[in-house]
């Protein structure tokens, strides 16, 4: 289980208890989202987090900080980033993967750093020992597979529909039908996110794929929530889903 959060969203010194209420609900992984005016893959949802994040004025300076202070009481969790190009070409891809290693982080997840132009990105992430992590898609073709499966590492994030994050419902049977060659082809585990919002999904989909994304729909209770019990509120949902997925792997 992949649960997403935006650092900095509600505000910056909520991002460190709602992580730790991430892993309180069972993820396995976290996904830290980067702030980005311009989130081209995100839907309103997450595009709201981002500007409420910017408005605090949270930077990748800050988000690597974010987890420096969270490896201070977990050292275990892997955290992979996902977010733009901007802020790194911004920040440096050399300065930031020395920065990122010391921070702590596992995996970075650029959604638009295609593999053909960030040869030498993928090569630095490697040498500091984290992942950089690629998506694939329906529309996805052969020699995308074939790059990704040489740049990338960690694993694959397949985007179960063509739109942004938190739109249409999924095509689970599409995605069945679809996980297992991509699988072969890469040679890494798949993870599934964009689309998921319920326990029920997130169980039909751990049945086929190795990992389940989950964003928008913890952003939305993070949103609906009270400050003060939006962590209890997203860690609630996530044992929910986290049930339903170890349910439906064992059956």
């Amino acid at each position: 289980m992949i649960p997403f959060i935006t650092a900095g969203d509600p505000e910056p010194g909520q991002t460190l208890t709602l992580m730790r209420a991430l892993v309180d609900g069972g993820a396995d992984i976290i996904e830290l989202g980067v702030p980005f005016s311009d989130p081209m893959a995100d839907g309103p949802t997450i595009q709201r987090a981002s500007e409420r994040a910017l408005a605090y004025g949270v930077s990748l300076r800050i988000v690597l900080g974010m987890v420096h202070q969270f490896r201070k009481t977990d050292a275990t969790t892997p955290v992979v980033l996902m977010g733009y190009a901007n802020p790194i070409e911004a920040y440096g891809a050399a300065i930031f993967a020395s920065d990122a290693k010391v921070a702590g982080v596992d995996g970075v997840l650029i959604v638009d750093y295609p593999p053909e132009e960030c040869v030498e990105f993928s090569r630095l992430m490697k040498e500091a020992d984290i992942d950089p992590i690629f998506l694939l898609a329906p529309t996805s073709v052969a020699a995308r597979f074939t790059d990704v499966a040489k740049l990338g590492s960690g694993y694959i994030y397949y985007v179960s529909l063509k739109g942004v994050t938190g739109s249409a419902a999924i095509d689970l049977d599409e995605v069945a039908r679809r996980i297992p060659a991509i699988r072969d082809k890469v040679g890494m585990p798949v993870g599934v996110g964009f689309g998921i919002r319920d326990a029920a999904t997130a169980a039909r989909i751990a049945s086929v794929a190795d990992a389940v994304v989950i964003g928008s729909k913890i952003i939305e209770t993070i949103e609906q929530a009270p400050a003060d019990e939006a962590p209890a509120r997203v860690t609630a949902f996530l044992r929910e889903v986290r049930t339903a997925m170890d349910k439906g792997i064992a059956a």
